[in-house]
Parts: C-alpha cells; sequence; structure tokens
C-alpha cells in the first residue's frame, strides 16, 4: 500500500473550504469562521472575494506583521494592503514553499466564470505538493496536477458534486483526496463526503472538522 502523503499529518479542516498547514510556514487556506485562538499564520492564500472564502474579519485575527496574504485580484480589493496578487499560472516562493495560482471555475453553473479570474492554488513544501482546487467544478486544466494532495469540493450547486469530484480525482491522480465545501450551511452535508470517499479512484481522507463544539 502507498504510503501517505507527510502533508497530511500537517493538515487541519476547519470547515467548508477552510484548512491550515502546520508549518513551517503556516499556511491558512480561505480562513473562515475559524476557531477561537487559532494560531498565527504566515501565509494566507484566499481563492477568490465571495465572503465564505475572503473573510477580512477572520484574517484579521490571524494576520502578524510578517504575514504574507496571496489572493486572486478581486479577493485582494476586499483586503487591507499589503496583498500578493497571483493570477491563474503565475506563481510566488514564500520562505520556501512555492505557490501556484490555477484555475477555478464553473462550467455549468454562473457561480464562478471563467472570466471572474478565481483561482485555486497548489503548494511543493518539503518534497511534496498539495492542491487547494477552491470554487470549481471538475475542468480541463486538473488533467495531471499530479499532487500528492487534492482539496475537492464534493457539494454540488455552486460547485462539483461528489460524481463530479469523482471525475476530478480521475483527471488529477493524486496520492490522496480530501473532500471540502459541505457542512457550514452554505450548500452540502457529510453524506456528500461519504459518497465521494465511496466512489473515488483514489483513497479519500474525510477530515473531522477542527474546533467544532
Amino acid at each position: 500500500m502507498m504510503a501517505r502523503p507527510a502533508l497530511l499529518s500537517r493538515l487541519h479542516w476547519l470547515g467548508h473550504d477552510s484548512f491550515r498547514l502546520d508549518g513551517p510556514p503556516v499556511v491558512y487556506f480561505d480562513p473562515w469562521h475559524l476557531p477561537k485562538n487559532s494560531p498565527p499564520a504566515d501565509v494566507i492564500l484566499v481563492s477568490h472575494e465571495h465572503h465564505d472564502h475572503c473573510s477580512p474579519d477572520d484574517i484579521r485575527a490571524i494576520r502578524r506583521p510578517d504575514t504574507t496574504i496571496v489572493a486572486n485580484p478581486s479577493a485582494a480589493a476586499a483586503l487591507e494592503p499589503p496583498v500578493s496578487i497571483l493570477r491563474a499560472g503565475e506563481e510566488i516562493t514564500l520562505g520556501g514553499m512555492r505557490v501556484r495560482a490555477v484555475p477555478a471555475y464553473n462550467i455549468d453553473k454562473p457561480f464562478h466564470p471563467k472570466t471572474a479570474g478565481h483561482v485555486g492554488y497548489v503548494v511543493f513544501v518539503g518534497g511534496e505538493s498539495l492542491y487547494f482546487a477552491g470554487d470549481t467544478d471538475a475542468i480541463p486544466e486538473m488533467e495531471k496536477l499530479g499532487t500528492d494532495v487534492a482539496l475537492l469540493p464534493v457539494s454540488g450547486k455552486y460547485v462539483m458534486t461528489a460524481e463530479e469530484a469523482v471525475q476530478a480525482a480521475r483527471l488529477i491522480g493524486p496520492k490522496v483526496a480530501v473532500p471540502m465545501h459541505y457542512g457550514a450551511g452554505v450548500a452540502g452535508s457529510p453524506d456528500d463526503a461519504e459518497r465521494f470517499k465511496r466512489l473515488s479512484p483514489v483513497p479519500v481522507v474525510v477530515f473531522t472538522q477542527e474546533g467544532k463544539e
């Protein structure tokens, strides 16, 4: 059996699409409704401007003077500067970690059009890679991303369904997939995560939400 990527032991699901990757560096993905006393961030990655992904209050709670915030242009406009702007296809290196922005968009829904320039992120750290898909459907750009870990939305409505996430997993070919975008009252439920796990062509780890009371 293939060993799980070491990154998994450093990863925490904070609900919905929010994750923290323990450091170094400490990286947050789309922080929203964070648990109290969340550790400060070295890097914060924001995929797009929608309120459940771009939360100035949550970012303020974990931001320090030396925190680097990376966002697409629309999210950057909603946040206190300085913010490093990344568009799909662009990269930045932060303290030994490489961050690449990749496309994220809907194919058959109006919520995240390709023209909006929303992004996901691939981070390369410690010899491994992690893909945070953001709000997206299964799109051709996912093919052969080949990351070790893929964080994929599964709820449907605004993003891909569990069945469409199965298609995305086939395109990406990660060693492990982790479902997200469910259980926060926005869309989806734990049933979507479990359905994705049953159908997935790659191993799936369903996280328990950290800090949930």
